[in-house]
């Protein structure tokens, strides 16, 4: 009895000590981290006109692992949210990156994501206030690459957009640099350095920007140019280049700058470079999503992507660069568009549709005052002291509103800071991007979202929402330590963070809420996969 017994004890410790699973054999290190954001770039367009693409685009889905499910799971759908959450893994309840902009209470005024009163823009003037990522509450994987310890990294942000350079990288970047609309240069902030490195100005003394005279934006066989471009030196020419693939061109060439200088991905440790192209995002805001031109730019950017990994392999040898392809939102169609499809879509006002009618609701139910102090996106934020002075409950006051502006046209769902506050709300894809947006020291008083394809603003096409055309976004992995294929399960932007950290082996950003993308790390002798879900075994890849 006794040896059965030892024996059955014996059994038992021998299960619990096996694992569960096989392990894995550590991933190769990279020399550099390239993340690449294509600022409003839809899944479906790396789709659509792969055919056409023999570049960047091209090498990421022959080489790379694509998740063909991956959305961003926040609101609203904007720049500055999407580049926060790439790199740190977090939603805004967390990161503090609740929009583009939002009103300060304390101030009286909308403050941009970037926007530092304490800080300088070096170049153009060294214009004040400046930008920093000091209205980021959390780190990236930059910042914790950094305090790793060991050797120093270097931590590098390139954009069109001040907050496309400077998100991503998070608070200890070595430096991030963008294109200044007045001269063509590329700037930065005295948050970085006390004035611009002298391989910056060095840079600019080139004069690249200037190559471009004249030269409009068109497509082959096109008699009428997408963009045209000045040919004269000045404010309207450098801007104009915002609306060509030349900025594009200008982001590359200043990336190789970069590389060359910090000697990034060449000195034994693995450096991280940021860079984020915004072209698409200028044409696809004046042209809207289904013009020739968004075509023809996406074709471009797949070709200047391709440029940088060629100098790269010269460089570096792209075996040891890790490269994540993402974009910071999608975009909807023009309603006009959506008209001769027989499709739903408005364009309306929102100031005169839904802020104005809702001042006029509160002063005829409570009193004469200026109820709404201020306003950013979808939401209102209300006078608090003009609510004390009424000795009103502001909860009341709240809801009330709501079922006012549920009534407005065009109106899908209103949340409440006392629902979001409280975590009330349905399990739905849509409320759940909501609640994870809502912080409470910069949050509205209400989040009021549209029904489908309605916009405002004065661009012929926008984004913003939580419909899937806004949300839908590539993640591609390409590099050592990833396994190409087509990957189908549900994945989030925030799962590139903690994915990133642990193939580097560094820390997760602090709050990182996303899952680590395990099913495309390689092992010895796996090839190519295509799945389903995590769950489901290999097959053959998508050709």
């Amino acid at each position: 009895m006794y040896r059965i017994t030892a024996l059955c004890l014996l059994l038992i410790s021998s299960c619990l000590a096996q694992p569960s699973s096989p392990g894995r054999a550590p991933l190769p290190k990279p020399k550099l981290v390239l993340t690449i954001m294509v600022d409003q770039f839809r899944y479906d367009y790396l789709m659509r006109w792969q055919q056409q693409y023999h570049g960047g685009f091209h090498r990421l889905l022959t080489q790379g692992a694509n998740f063909t499910d991956a959305h961003l799971g926040h609101y609203p759908t904007v720049t500055a949210m999407g580049h926060a959450g790439v790199l740190t893994g977090s939603y805004p309840i967390n990161s503090g990156i609740i929009g583009n902009d939002w009103y300060d209470r304390e101030l009286g005024r909308n403050v941009e994501s970037v926007t530092d009163f304490k800080e300088k823009d070096l170049g153009a003037g060294n214009k004040s206030p400046g930008a920093s990522p000091r209205r980021l509450l959390v780190d990236t994987v930059g910042d914790q690459m950094k305090m790793a310890g060991g050797a120093m990294p270097v931590v590098v942000g390139i954009s069109l957009k001040d907050r496309g350079a400077i998100m991503p990288t998070g608070h200890s970047a070595d430096g991030a640099f963008w294109y200044d609309n007045q001269t063509g240069d590329f700037v930065s902030s005295t948050y970085y350095f006390p004035e611009l490195p002298a391989w910056v100005k060095a840079h600019n003394a080139r004069k690249l920007q200037d190559r471009y005279l004249g030269k409009d934006f068109t497509a082959a066989g096109q008699s009428q140019p997408f963009t045209k471009v000045p040919a004269t030196l000045g404010p309207a020419y450098y801007a104009a280049l915002r609306y060509t693939p030349y900025s594009s061109e200008l982001m590359v060439e200043f990336a190789k700058s970069a590389v060359e200088h910090y000697k990034m991905g060449q000195r034994g440790v693995t450096d991280l470079l940021s860079v984020s192209f915004s072209a698409n995002d200028s044409i696809g805001h004046r042209d809207g999503p289904d013009a020739a031109s968004v075509r023809e730019i996406s074709i471009q950017t797949d070709r200047v992507i391709g440029k940088l990994f060629d100098w790269l392999d010269s460089t570096i040898g792209m075996r040891n660069v890790l490269v994540v392809l993402s974009a910071d939102h999608g975009v909807g169609p023009a309603p006009e568009v959506n008209a001769e499809r027989k499709m739903p879509g408005e364009r309306f006002d929102r100031d005169k549709a839904h802020f104005d009618p809702l001042e006029k609701a509160l002063e005829a139910k409570y009193g004469p005052g200026k109820w709404i102090e201020g306003t950013a996106g979808s939401s209102p934020y209300l006078n608090y002291k003009l609510i004390a002075e009424k000795k009103l409950d502001p909860a009341e006051v709240r809801a009330w509103l709501a079922a006012q502006a549920m009534a407005l046209p065009g109106v899908a769902r209103v949340f409440t800071r006392d629902q979001l506050l409280r975590g009330d709300v349905p399990g739905d894809a849509l409320s759940q991007r909501v609640a994870r947006s809502f912080n409470a020291q910069r949050s509205g008083d209400l989040e009021i979202v549209m029904i489908p394809y309605w916009i405002s603003g004065g661009s012929r096409a926008t984004h913003g929402s939580p419909y899937h055309y806004d949300t839908h976004i590539p993640i591609v992995f390409m590099g050592p330590g990833v396994r190409p294929g087509y990957y189908d399960a549900s994945v989030k932007m925030q799962d590139i963070a903690p994915t990133l950290a642990t193939m580097l082996e560094v820390e997760a950003p602090s709050g990182a809420e996303g899952r680590v993308l395990s099913e495309m790390f390689s092992t010895a002798g796996a090839g190519p996969v295509r799945r389903a879900a995590v769950s489901v075994a290999p097959a053959s890849p998508r050709p």
